[in-house]
């Protein structure tokens, strides 16, 4: 089996759960992990095995050895960051939201092809087992046609202007942050919509403190989507067919649920030990080893419909990121 040397640019809370995920994988070398604080890439790799430690991203992806890239810094600077990677040849797994707008997700594609490597954006949700098995219920019609999908992702975050989630300047607001999720349930498994419908609640810095969207589509198809940093929820994405409903929880290791006139059946996949966050690792792995530079399953062509979406329901609530719109 061959091994490839994974480097972590970016060492925030959501590398520590990829690369507690990445140690599943037997093919996967824990390689190297970037900051721009020295001190703070020592004790990500220390705390997780990694064999090196540098406080700057370009001494890093200078280093020949390193073969996969993963990017975990905010928003606003992954297109900066996957430009400089492509750029040294390394392939290249990029946290969502892939950019902050389509311009820059276009410039990110077209630097895939210029340098003839590998660009995939990390959307971990696609290749876990429970997602695809709904996908598998929706294509074999036998709860009839799919209808209407309810999909949400909120949880409770309190205001600061200078976190992560507020802070416009680091791409902050819920529909980049989680709404993306509820988002590219409804595009993976209605499609594009005809139109779309948003209102947000906006937070003192002008960012997307909650987001309701709607996105309407022919045959009266409709998606219910939800984000926010107001309050928790359950997290459900309900599928809503002629013949029933599926419900999954975005809790890993959750059963199916089945609705029907029959009454209420469970399934149970598999979505592992982690995260779930290996299946996207390990796909990257099998895509390297098959020569490719996407993957036939999260292409970028979906990621640029992706972002393109995106910025229509911005565009609906007036959320503008400065020096990037």
């Amino acid at each position: 089996m061959k091994k490839y040397n994974w480097a972590i640019l970016g060492c925030g809370w959501i590398a520590e759960i990829f690369a507690s995920d990445l140690k599943v994988l037997d093919s996967a070398v824990l390689y190297a992990a970037a900051s721009r604080d020295i001190s703070k890439a020592e004790k990500f790799a220390d705390k997780f095995g990694f064999e090196k430690a540098y406080g700057s991203y370009l001494e890093m992806l200078e280093d020949d050895n390193v073969d996969i890239v993963y990017i975990a810094t905010p928003h606003t600077l992954h297109c900066e960051h996957t430009l400089l990677s492509l750029k040294h040849k390394k392939a290249v797994l990029c946290e969502k939201a892939f950019a902050i707008n389509e311009k820059e997700v276009q410039l990110m594609i077209n630097a895939s092809k210029e340098y003839n490597t590998f660009l995939m954006e990390a959307f971990w949700t696609r290749l876990v087992p429970t997602f695809k098995k709904v996908l598998s219920i929706i294509e074999s019609k036998k709860l009839g046609a799919l209808k209407t999908v309810q999909s949400d992702f909120m949880f409770h975050s309190p205001y600061n202007e200078k976190s992560r989630l507020y802070n416009l300047d680091l791409g902050g607001g819920a529909l980049l942050d989680i709404g993306i999720y509820p988002v590219f349930t409804a595009l993976e498994t209605l499609g594009e919509p005809k139109n779309i419908i948003s209102n947000a609640i906006k937070s003192p810095t002008g960012s997307d403190e909650h987001i309701d969207i709607i996105f309407e589509y022919e045959n009266n198809q409709k998606a219910y989507l939800r984000a926010g940093f107001k309050n928790d929820t359950p997290n459900f994405s309900i599928f809503h067919f002629e013949k029933g409903t599926v419900q999954i929880s975005r809790e890993m290791n959750c059963p199916i649920i089945i609705k029907t006139e029959d009454g209420i059946q469970e399934l149970k996949e598999d979505d592992g030990p982690g995260y779930g966050y290996y299946f996207e690792a390990s796909h990257v792995m099998e895509c390297l080893d098959q020569g490719l530079i996407e993957s036939p399953i999260l292409t970028n062509e979906f990621s640029l419909r992706l972002i393109k979406t995106l910025d229509k329901i911005r565009e609906k609530v007036n959320v503008v990121y400065p020096n990037h719109d």
